[in-house]
């Protein structure tokens, strides 16, 4: 009986433990974008513009959005200003990353934090922003994991409606077809994660996130498979898998192989790295370099429900 009640006791501090919310958004809020990693021109982010405008956001354009330094949107310190600007700024509620690429853990170390932890907003992105999420995870805060000001155009009607209601704080739940590949089960935790490459890059940093009774998203892009396996191999070795609550695999887009096989796919290679480990996965997750890039609350927590059929993840409020 006492054995139960302080499991009772440990699930009730697991659930009341939130994370900073910064708050959510309201119309004629003012969100800005800036651009961390690739170069990027104003007529591309048009659409992204749009969008807010019709949201009934204001919109501040960064100085790095239209500027040029070989693949950078501006030189590192140019890009360091123009975010440092937006942290600092008390009257924008949210920074959207116009777009990934590389480039911005270049300029993380740069970045003073003072204000925003004073003034907490949204970070918005995915891919490379994974840097910021996991930096700010750190720092006590929630971020949003979702689409950028590049992909608009393209992204399903579901993916921007499921940003929008994570930025106004509506309510979202999530329901996906079951791949046969699953590991069936249950969890309850904090989400963290991001981009499997920025994850792999950033261990042994102060960015690096602690998976401790958490739920783990990944994804990722243009990999070839035993890079992929390389890089399981590494979170596994420095105890990603060991304490996890469950694992949430989003677009693993674009793989490649050598001419020699290396004789599984990336659903194998996911499964054989966590074969020792007894937590629910979810493959197929609407999330990554995908179109239909759905949003995701990092720090938040999340009830996932792996099933034969159905997998739904629950976002709490």
């Amino acid at each position: 009986m006492n054995s139960c009640f302080g499991f009772r006791n440990l699930q009730s501090d697991l659930f009341n433990f939130k994370m900073f919310q910064p708050l959510y958004l309201q119309k004629n809020d003012t969100i800005a974008i800036v651009s961390t990693a690739r170069k990027i021109t104003l007529r591309e982010i048009k659409p992204a513009i749009k969008l807010l405008e019709n949201w009934g956001l204001n919109v501040i354009i960064g100085e790095t959005i239209g500027l040029e330094e070989n693949q950078f949107a501006g030189k590192d310190t140019e890009r360091v200003n123009d975010f440092q600007k937006m942290l600092n700024n008390p009257k924008i509620k949210a920074i959207w990353c116009a777009r990934g690429g590389y480039g911005t853990v270049r300029i993380i170390d740069q970045l003073d934090f003072t204000e925003f932890k004073k003034n907490p907003k949204w970070l918005i992105g995915y891919s490379d922003i994974t840097v910021l999420h996991n930096h700010a995870h750190n720092l006590g805060f929630e971020t949003l994991h979702a689409t950028m000001p590049l992909d608009v155009s393209k992204n399903t009607d579901e993916a921007l409606v499921s940003m929008r209601k994570c930025l106004f704080g509506e309510a979202i739940s999530y329901k996906i077809e079951s791949s046969k590949e699953n590991k069936i089960g249950k969890a309850l935790g904090e989400l963290v994660g991001g981009n499997l490459s920025i994850l792999y890059s950033l261990l042994g940093s102060k960015s690096s996130i602690n998976t401790k009774d958490k739920i783990l998203f990944i994804e990722d892009l243009d990999e070839y498979l035993y890079h992929l396996d390389r890089m399981l191999m590494n979170l596994k070795r420095n105890g990603y898998f060991e304490n996890l609550k469950g694992l949430i695999v989003g677009g693993m887009t674009d793989m490649h192989d050598n001419k020699i096989p290396f004789g599984k796919n990336a659903k194998e290679i996911i499964l054989d790295s966590t074969s020792e480990y007894n937590f629910p996965v979810v493959f197929n997750f609407p999330t990554g370099h995908l179109n239909d890039n759905r949003a995701l609350i990092f720090g938040r927590k999340i009830e996932l429900n792996v099933n034969e059929n159905e997998t739904e993840i629950s976002i709490f409020e």
